[in-house]
Formats: structure tokens, C-alpha cells, sequence
């Protein structure tokens, strides 16, 4: 059987008081991937936040990677994200350190200390986005979807149990955001679980996948072909 790496329910999502998801029932088994849809401000980055720390879950149960997400303390968080991958639009590398030195920066960040064993893990992750050979560039000199694949690449680097994608193609063309899906989904084969919440429905036609629907502060199950 399975392993279940996220498990929700009777969730109610809320920012500010204001109930953005609410009765969320869901239950994630390790190797699944996992689309959010839904217009702009219907909820996907409310749930993605709430799934790796950034909204506290106060009501119904959850949990993921094995932390409980009702019982998070603030100092659990860092330790919780390191068994996370999670992946921005907006990429979010650090500008004035180059590829190498953006992903040191996380594994330092993260416990490690061998500097053979760290530049081991670099090249491994850079040569599965395909991107090894621009290991030394910063990030300006990289188009947005080589800067995207190599936070795909950062995410990677703790081995984490689940990648949370967070409208990870929002800011690329078509071509570009194909392209990433197409990483995605050859991290996803090699048995990762994926969360990919995205607002691109072409990209769910090319690369089908189980589809969730935000829409009236509920969220469900939709099938492919009414997307």
C-alpha cells in the first residue's frame, strides 16, 4: 500500500478571517502528481501556503511528510520545508551569487557542511534539470525558464518527499512552460510526489494528471476532459 505524504480533512483555509477554502477532504499517496486549478484569487496559493507553513491550519486536521499541520510550531517550519521542494513563480534565486553558489547557499542553509559531498549533490540535481554546463553563470544571464529550472534543481536538493509547485510556469511562455512541466514530470516518474498549482490549462491538456478545482471556497475533483 501507498504511503500518504498529505492527508487533509474537514479543512477550512482562512486569511485574515476570511474563509478562503473551506470542508477540504484529501488524501495524497507517495508518486502521485497533482494539479490546483482555478481562476487568480479563488485559493491555490492560500492551500499551498498552508501546506508548508506559511498559513496556519486551525481548523480540521492535517498533515504532511509527517508533521502535523494543526500542531506546527514556528520553530518546526524550517524543518518541515527541508522535506519540502518548493517551487515559485518568480523563482526567487539569489541575484548576485551564481548558479553554484545559489544552491551552497541552501545546503549550508540546510545542515551541510562536506564541501565534496555538497558540489556531489549540486551536480546531481543541475545534470537532472539539465543545466549542469551553467553551473557558474548568474542568474541574469539565464533566460526565465533556465532560472526556473534550476529552482526546480534547488528544490531537489534535500531529497525532499513531496515538491509543492507553485504556479511555477506563471511568468513563461508556452514553449517554456511545456518545457517545465516536461521536468516536472520526469521527477514525478522517478517517484516523487508533485502539488503543481497553476492557472495554465494548457499544460494540463499536454501533460494530464488528477485535477482539483478551486472555485465558491470549495475545492474538488474535476475530470480531464471538462477542464
Amino acid at each position: 500500500m501507498s504511503e500518504t505524504v498529505l492527508s487533509l480533512k474537514n479543512v477550512t483555509i482562512y486569511q485574515e478571517n476570511k474563509v478562503i477554502l473551506s470542508q477540504i477532504n484529501l488524501e495524497v499517496k507517495k508518486g502521485e502528481f497533482l494539479y490546483i486549478i482555478g481562476k487568480t484569487g479563488t485559493g491555490k496559493s492560500s492551500f499551498m501556503k498552508t501546506l508548508y507553513g506559511d498559513l496556519q491550519l486551525t481548523t480540521g486536521t492535517g498533515s504532511i511528510a509527517g508533521y502535523d499541520l494543526v500542531n506546527l510550531k514556528e520553530n518546526d517550519i524550517p524543518f518541515l520545508r527541508r522535506k519540502l521542494g518548493i517551487v515559485f513563480q518568480d523563482f526567487q534565486l539569489l541575484p548576485d551569487r551564481s548558479v553554484n553558489e545559489n544552491m551552497l547557499f541552501v545546503l549550508k542553509a540546510t545542515g551541510w557542511t562536506d564541501k565534496t559531498e555538497m558540489q556531489v549533490k549540486i551536480d546531481e540535481v543541475l545534470e537532472r534539470v539539465g543545466l549542469r554546463s551553467i553551473s557558474n553563470k548568474m542568474p541574469h544571464q539565464l533566460s526565465g525558464g533556465e532560472q526556473q529550472r534550476v529552482a526546480i534543481a534547488r528544490a531537489l536538493l534535500n531529497d525532499p518527499e513531496l515538491i509543492l509547485a507553485d504556479e511555477p510556469t506563471g511568468n513563461l511562455d508556452p514553449q517554456t512552460s511545456a518545457e517545465i512541466l516536461g521536468v516536472l514530470k520526469k521527477i514525478n516518474e522517478n517517484g516523487k510526489t508533485v502539488i503543481m498549482a497553476t492557472h495554465d490549462y494548457a499544460v494540463i491538456m499536454k501533460f494530464p494528471a488528477k485535477t482539483l478545482k478551486c472555485e465558491d471556497n470549495t475545492i474538488f475533483e474535476v475530470v480531464q476532459k471538462t477542464v
